[in-house]
């Protein structure tokens, strides 16, 4: 996946969220704001609720999800170890099926970060 690829799929999901907001029905905006507001901080950090979510989504097998996770805990500052033991509690409790998933997020973390690990 190239760096512009992580622009498309960023751009994507920004127009196609305005498209579902701006439909005119209702629920989708309190589904939305629900969501919204469980990963604003709390008592538990953002970087910790993002890792969460990332960990449900890999055991959901949502590599959408996948991608905006890591996104975020990349954003909010998540290091790589971090990150990795988040994946394997996700590896853990979602068993190899959880397998090419996590393949997928560690190709998007190397194109999120700009690096690979050795």
């Amino acid at each position: 996946m190239e760096k512009s690829k992580v622009v498309k799929t960023r751009k994507y999901r920004l127009e196609m969220n305005d498209k579902i907001l701006n439909s005119g029905f209702q629920d989708f905006k309190k589904f939305f704001a629900l969501d919204n507001k469980a990963y604003l901080e709390g008592a538990i950090p953002v970087k910790y609720k993002e890792m969460m979510g990332l960990v449900a989504s890999m055991v959901m097998r949502c590599n959408d999800c996948i991608f905006y996770h890591l996104d975020r805990c990349v954003t909010e500052g998540a290091t790589r170890k971090e990150l990795y033991e988040a994946m394997n509690i996700a590896l853990i409790v979602g068993g190899s099926i959880v397998i090419p998933h996590l393949r997928y997020a560690f190709e998007m973390l190397d194109e999120l970060t700009g690096e690979e690990d050795s």
